[in-house]
C-alpha cells in the first residue's frame, strides 16, 4: 500500500468547510488504496501561480515526506501544468492533484469496455497538456532519414507522445461512438416498453446501490441482478437498468449510476456523458441522500448543480434521506413527506414507503380502466399482469374483465378494450 501525503490550501472556504474538505481528499486516497501517513494545511488569499502552496510550505513538505516516508505527494485541487512540473522539480516526489486521483480510482472500479474507455479517454485529454510536467528529461531525437528528416534535430519526445496521445484518443472516441449509439438502441427498445424510467441519483457512497438492492431483492428472483454495494467512493461505475414489478402496483425500470462528488473533472462528466444519458431520459430522479453526513446540504447542492450541467436539473426528483435510523430516528422504518422520505435502505420495512411515494409521483402518468379482453388475447392479460398493478380480475362469458391501473400509454394502446 502506498504511503501518501495531503495538501491543501484554504483560499476562501471556511474552517470545517475546508476540515471537511480534507476529510473527504483523505477517503478519496484511501478509496485508491493509499494510507494517509500526513497532511499539510495552508490559508492563502489566492494560490501561488507557480508552486500552489508558498516557497516556504514547498520546502516543509519535502521534509516531512522524507519523515514519514511518503511515496507520493497528493494536493486538494487541480494542478495546472506549471505548477505540477515546478512542484515534481522542487519535491522530487510523484505528485498528483484531485483530478488526478479521481481518475486513478476511475480507472480502477472500471470493469466494463464502455467504463474503461469513458475514463482512459478522461485521463488522456486531462494528460496532454501536462506532459511537460511529466518528463523529466526531454532530450532530442536525432535526425532520421525520409520524410522525418527535414525537421533539423529531430522531434522532442513530448511531441511523440502528444501524437501518440491523439491518436489514441481519436480511436476510443470513434468506439465509445459505437457504444453510445448501441445505448441509444437498448433506451429506445426500453421507451417502446412504456415503463416509467426512474433513475437514483446522488452524492458518492450515499446508499444508491444498496437502495437498488434493497428493491431487487424484495422483486426479483435472481440474484445475479444484484448491483456491487460496498462502503466506499465510487463503488459503482457503470449505470445499470433493473426492471422493479411490485405485486399489486405499477411496473417502472430502475437505474443506477455513477455517484458525484464536488468539483468532479469536467472530462470526467464528458467522458461519462452517454452513460448518465439515462438520467436525462429519466420520468422521475431519485436524489440519494446520506443523512447522516452533517455536510449532506453541500452534497445535495453539488448534486443539483451536476444534474444542471448533464441537462437533467428540471426532471421531477423525489429527496430520499438515507441512514436516516443513525440520526436520532429511532426504529422508524421511514418517514415521509410530499416529496422527500427518511429511511434506512437496509430496512425492508422501508419499501412499501418509498414505492407509495414514487407511484404518488408519478401517478400523472397513470389511469385506472376497466377491461374487457377476448380469452385469444391472453398476450395482452400477461402483460397488464407483469407492467400494471391489477385490482380484480374476473374470467367472464364475453372475456376477461380487468380492473388495473395503466400508464396513459398502454391505455391509449388498449383503448378498444377499456369499457369504463
Amino acid at each position: 500500500m502506498e504511503r501518501a501525503m495531503i495538501i491543501g490550501v484554504n483560499i476562501d472556504k471556511s474552517v470545517s468547510a475546508f476540515e471537511l474538505a480534507m476529510d473527504e481528499m483523505s477517503s478519496l486516497a484511501e478509496a485508491c488504496d493509499m494510507e494517509v501517513v500526513g497532511r499539510i494545511e495552508q490559508h492563502m488569499e489566492r494560490a501561488n501561480t507557480a508552486t500552489y502552496i508558498g516557497s516556504g510550505k514547498v520546502r516543509e513538505a519535502r521534509e516531512m515526506a522524507d519523515a514519514l516516508e511518503a511515496d507520493v505527494i497528493i494536493f486538494d485541487n487541480g494542478l495546472t501544468p506549471i505548477q505540477l512540473r515546478n512542484l515534481q522539480n522542487e519535491l522530487d516526489y510523484p505528485v498528483m492533484d484531485r483530478t488526478t486521483l479521481i481518475l486513478e480510482i476511475f480507472s480502477r472500479r472500471a470493469k466494463t469496455r464502455e467504463a474503461k474507455l469513458q475514463v482512459e479517454t478522461a485521463r488522456l485529454q486531462y494528460m496532454l497538456p501536462r506532459l511537460v510536467g511529466l518528463h523529466k528529461a526531454l532530450s532530442r531525437q536525432g535526425g532520421t532519414s525520409g520524410a522525418m528528416s527535414s525537421r533539423g534535430a529531430g522531434e522532442k519526445k513530448i511531441e511523440l507522445d502528444k501524437r501518440r496521445l491523439e491518436q489514441r484518443l481519436a480511436t476510443m472516441r470513434r468506439e465509445l461512438a459505437g457504444i453510445s449509439d448501441e445505448r441509444k438502441t437498448q433506451r429506445k427498445q426500453r421507451a417502446s416498453s412504456n415503463l416509467p424510467r426512474v433513475a437514483l441519483v446522488g452524492y458518492t457512497n450515499a446508499g444508491k446501490s444498496t437502495i437498488m438492492n434493497l428493491l431487487l431483492s424484495a422483486f426479483v428472483e435472481d440474484e445475479g441482478k444484484q448491483v456491487l454495494e460496498k462502503d466506499m467512493l465510487f463503488a459503482t461505475l457503470d449505470t445499470t437498468v433493473r426492471k422493479i414489478a411490485p405485486p399489486n402496483r405499477n411496473a417502472f425500470l430502475l437505474s443506477d449510476t455513477v455517484g458525484f462528488i464536488s468539483n468532479l473533472p469536467h472530462n470526467l462528466i464528458k467522458a461519462f456523458r452517454s452513460t448518465l444519458d439515462e438520467l436525462r431520459e429519466a420520468d422521475l430522479l431519485l436524489q440519494v441522500i446520506d443523512y447522516s453526513d452533517e455536510n449532506h446540504a453541500e452534497h445535495m447542492k453539488v448534486t443539483s448543480e451536476t444534474l444542471k450541467e448533464l441537462g437533467a436539473g428540471n426532471i421531477p426528483m423525489l429527496y430520499i434521506f438515507n441512514k436516516a435510523d443513525l440520526c436520532g430516528m429511532g426504529r422508524l422504518a421511514a418517514v415521509q413527506g410530499e416529496d422527500r422520505l427518511y429511511m434506512c435502505a437496509k430496512s425492508e420495512n422501508s419499501i412499501d414507503a418509498l414505492l407509495s411515494l414514487i407511484e404518488q409521483k408519478l401517478s400523472g402518468g397513470y389511469r385506472e380502466c376497466e377491461l374487457l379482453i377476448p380469452y385469444k388475447r391472453g398476450d395482452i392479460m400477461s402483460y397488464l399482469n407483469e407492467n400494471s398493478a391489477v385490482y380484480e380480475t374476473d374470467y367472464r362469458e364475453d372475456g376477461i374483465y380487468m380492473r388495473a391501473r395503466l400508464t396513459v400509454e398502454d391505455a391509449g394502446r388498449y383503448a378498444q378494450y377499456v369499457i369504463a
